[in-house]
């Protein structure tokens, strides 16, 4: 019995020197967050518009240049063609001209050119056949010298068409790479946009909720909820005052550590029995019971120490046993164990915080409940394992 009490004073000292410091803010200031999450959200939408305007800019360009890309590819095939025909015809006069160049060799003497020459039976028979024979020739050359000359021309266009062509592969690239760093971008911004609007939505909850437990606009919420539990309890009212904790299963171990803010929120708790009956570690309301957005089944009550508000969270449940605004007391059975949402296997997480961002009347957003979440060793007595309460 001395053992029990002396731990009720340990944890209450404990209490009484946790530091509830932090700096609570009043509806006017919830107001202005609103405000403040509003129009970040608008700049937000604003820029996501002016990255699909440019993305629609840049679908238009890509466009145009796969169309200049397509009539690079079409010139160079007509060039091709040219080349080819031209190169066939080369063929053809080449053949041609070796006739040519048989007369041509008598040139140098040979007898076939003397038969030719001197078998004319007239002067101007055999001025005619010399004349034939240089005509050809330099017609022949002529023809070589052009066809040449046009193939020469086809393949430079050619080349410049190709070139051209890499040109624009090359600028549809960038214009790839740039459509893809806005989208990545815009997708960036809008998954930053979930948590501005559940901001908006959750601080918006909090005024109604303030405004409706009689908050003025300038006054602490810390306070307004303190003094608002403490006037419901003096009229009667259905939150009792707790004046011992224990833990929330019968027995069992310790698989994960409070690690304080931007760590883990709370401590892990499992047991050889993976269905266990889950308790409240002292008497409170339930204040919330909902599948958090991994699955989890998630209970939290309202806890009255010494006047002050605090919040018991038990995550992961299998299953529950209790409803929004009913009394229980540590003895109270809310659920078992489970491993609901995101869980490598079944266990309970159990958090403690100084104000709660999800249920009505708790007074804070999710961001500042982070904040505030309290190591429950500082109310639970938690060893590596136990076998009673």
């Amino acid at each position: 019995m001395m053992k029990k009490k002396f731990i009720v004073i340990v944890l209450l000292l404990s209490f009484a020197i946790y530091p509830f410091t932090v700096q609570a803010k009043t509806i006017k200031q919830f107001e202005q967050e609103v405000a403040n999450y509003t129009a970040q959200l608008e700049e937000k939408k604003s820029k996501i518009a002016k990255n699909d305007a440019e993305v629609e800019q840049i679908k238009k360009r890509i466009t145009q240049i796969e169309g200049q890309i397509s009539a690079a590819e079409a010139e160079i095939k007509r060039l091709q063609d040219e080349i080819d025909a031209s190169n066939k015809e080369i063929e053809k006069k080449s053949a041609e001209s070796k006739k040519v160049m048989e007369y041509y060799q008598i040139a140098n003497g040979e007898n076939l050119y003397l038969e030719y020459v001197f078998g004319a039976e007239t002067i101007t028979d055999m001025i005619y056949r010399m004349s034939i024979i240089e005509q050809l020739t330099e017609y022949n050359d002529k023809i070589m010298k052009e066809l040449q000359e046009l193939i020469d021309s086809n393949n430079k266009k050619k080349e410049e068409q190709n070139k051209k062509k890499a040109e624009l592969k090359k600028l549809e690239e960038e214009l790839e790479s740039e459509k893809e760093r806005i989208n990545a971008d815009t997708k960036s911004i809008k998954e930053t946009m979930p948590g501005i609007e559940d901001q908006i939505k959750a601080a918006k909850q909090q005024i109604a909720d303030l405004k409706k437990m009689g908050c003025g606009e300038n006054e602490e919420k810390d306070a307004c909820v303190t003094r608002y539990w403490a006037r419901q309890s003096a009229s009667g009212g259905s939150l009792p005052s707790t004046n011992g904790f224990y833990r929330p299963m019968d027995y069992g171990y310790v698989t994960q550590w409070y690690g304080g803010i931007g760590g883990h929120m709370g401590v892990d708790l499992s047991s050889s029995n993976k269905s266990i009956t889950i308790y409240p570690i002292a008497s409170g309301q339930v204040s919330a019971k909902y599948y958090d957005v991994y699955g989890a089944l998630v209970i939290k009550i309202r806890h009255n120490v010494g006047g002050k508000i605090i919040y018991s969270t038990y995550a992961h449940l299998r299953s529950w046993s209790v409803n929004i605004n009913q009394i229980v007391t540590e003895n109270t059975p809310i659920g078992q164990m489970g491993s609901t949402g995101w869980s490598t296997g079944p266990h309970l997480h159990l958090e403690i915080t100084s104000c709660d961002w999800k249920s009505s009347g708790g007074g804070c957003t999710w961001a500042e409940y982070q904040r505030r979440t309290i190591n429950p060793t500082k109310y639970v007595a938690i060893p590596s394992s136990w076998n009673n309460r």
